[in-house]
Parts: structure tokens; C-alpha cells; sequence
């Protein structure tokens, strides 16, 4: 395989587009367009769909991506291990939008600051969208939260949902539909609070749909619905309504790392299990 070539894919997954993947290996939207059209004629498959401006990777595309980050990885190693120059490994970690950020954050830069030799990569993002890269071996640790039990993991953590909505609505009956405050399709907490709902014959509607945590407190506490929630999401100005809705099935929050993850990556993934088993338990 011509490592140029992957490279230049690679590059377009990441930037999420070819003008963007150009920026970043030097080269023209049009250079990095005929090495794409190359490497899918070499493999005689498509590996993006263009819509528009955007593209998305084919299942032949997803498939590739593992193989070219190993290729790449594995590339880099060599060079650096023959020249004799230190090894700096890339970490990529995935956590989600609710659950400590700002501690998260604070930790994965005190371990880089630890650790001269790791350059940590951190994606903020909903746990459907982790998951996959996860299996496209795009990052190395990621928190999940997911259906109990839901396969291997190095730890997992069971999670305190609670029905919350804000306090100027607590004098008040609950509307019929009821107004739901989600996040998007694929997030298991909307798909717990709708689950409940219908199995207690209870009607509800989409009354606002965001991916940030902080937009859906906002929404609660501006009193424009309802929403299932982690325990540690409630602010001051929401409250819990559980005793006036079905309770939801549970749900739990999984710490994976890649069967391929490095050292450092290895030890970053204990130094946050530690940080989620004090949290949590």
C-alpha cells in the first residue's frame, strides 16, 4: 500500500472534507482528490460518498481506516525506532458531552505535562458518535454510556437517572403530551425516557433536541420541558420529577480502550478508571 495515499485518506476523515485535508498535508483540494480517486481505484471500491461539500466514508471506507491508522502508526515507529529519536505516541480519547468535562480535561493535561512523550488528542462528543470511532480504531479510550452489560470493557459504572425539569414548573401538572428535553437520536437517555413513556401509555413530544449538556440544562431550567437525565447533571435550577413519571430502565457508563492502545494510553485509561470510580462510587 502506498502510505502517501493513506495518509491523504486518513487526512480526509479527520478534516472532514478534502479542502480541509489539504490544509493539513500541504497539497491542493485537487492533488488530495486524485490521490483519493488512486487508492480507490488500487482497492477497486468507493471509500467516500460526496454530498455537496461533505463526505462520508462507505462501509468499504470504514473498514479501511482501521488497517491505514495501524499502516501509518506502525510506519512512524519504525522511522523513530531506527533513527533512534524518542517515540511520541498519540492519545486519542472520546468522553462525553455530561459527564465532567472540565475535571476530565484538567486531568488528561496534567498527565501530558507528566508525560513528555504523549500528545493527547481529546474529542468531546455524544456516545453514539464514540462508539463508532472506537470501532474505526480512531481513538484509544473512550467513555461510553450504553445498555448494561453491552460487552467488554476495562470497568463500567451503573448511572443515577433521574426525571428532572426546572423549579418554576414544580407547582405545576405535568402537560399532556409531555414536552421532552433530549439529546439527538442514538443517545440512550432519549431512548430510556421514550421507552418509559410508551410503556406507561404516556403521550410525548420532541420540544428540544440538542447535543450539549448545557443547552438541555438551559431548556430545564427555562421550564420548556422534561428530561431524563445522570443524577450528576441537575443544577440548581432543575429539579427531580421522578415521583410524577415510570422509572427507566437502566444504564450504565463503560470504559473502553483499544485493543491497540499504547503504553501511555494504558496508563492514562487507570489514572481516569481511579477518577470515575471516585466519581461515581
Amino acid at each position: 500500500m502506498d502510505l502517501d495515499l493513506l495518509h491523504s485518506f486518513v487526512s480526509v476523515v479527520d478534516a472532514g472534507g478534502f479542502t480541509r485535508a489539504g490544509e493539513r498535508v500541504h497539497r491542493t483540494q485537487s492533488t488530495v482528490s486524485q490521490q483519493i480517486r488512486k487508492l480507490e481505484s488500487d482497492l477497486g471500491c468507493a471509500l467516500f460518498r460526496r454530498i455537496g461539500r461533505q463526505v462520508d466514508l462507505t462501509e468499504d471506507g470504514e473498514r479501511l481506516l482501521g488497517y491505514a491508522r495501524r499502516m501509518l502508526a506502525l510506519s512512524t515507529e519504525i522511522r523513530e525506532t531506527v533513527s533512534g529519536k524518542p517515540h511520541l505516541e498519540v492519545v486519542r480519547l472520546g468522553v462525553p458531552d455530561d459527564f465532567a468535562v472540565p475535571q476530565l480535561t484538567a486531568l488528561a493535561a496534567d498527565f501530558a505535562t507528566a508525560h513528555p512523550q504523549a500528545r493527547i488528542a481529546m474529542r468531546c462528543d455524544l456516545s453514539v458518535q464514540l462508539g463508532r470511532a472506537l470501532d474505526r480504531s480512531e481513538l484509544d479510550i473512550a467513555l461510553i454510556k450504553r445498555e448494561p452489560g453491552a460487552g467488554d470493557c476495562l470497568a463500567a459504572w451503573p448511572e443515577r437517572l433521574r426525571w428532572l425539569r426546572g423549579h418554576r414548573e414544580s407547582d405545576k401538572p405535568l402537560p399532556d403530551p409531555i414536552p421532552l428535553v433530549v439529546f439527538p437520536q442514538g443517545c440512550v437517555y432519549r431512548n430510556r425516557a421514550i421507552h418509559a413513556l410508551e410503556s406507561a401509555g404516556r403521550r410525548w413530544r420532541i420540544a428540544y433536541e440538542s447535543p450539549n449538556i448545557h443547552g438541555l440544562q438551559a431548556a430545564l431550567e427555562g421550564g420548556l420541558g422534561v428530561g431524563l437525565l445522570a443524577e450528576r447533571c441537575m443544577t440548581p435550577g432543575t429539579q427531580s420529577c421522578d415521583d410524577l413519571l415510570p422509572p427507566p430502565a437502566p444504564s450504565e457508563l463503560a470504559l473502553h480502550l483499544s485493543p491497540l492502545a499504547g503504553a501511555a494510553a494504558r496508563e492514562l485509561a487507570q489514572a481516569i478508571r481511579q477518577f470515575c470510580r471516585d466519581t461515581i462510587e
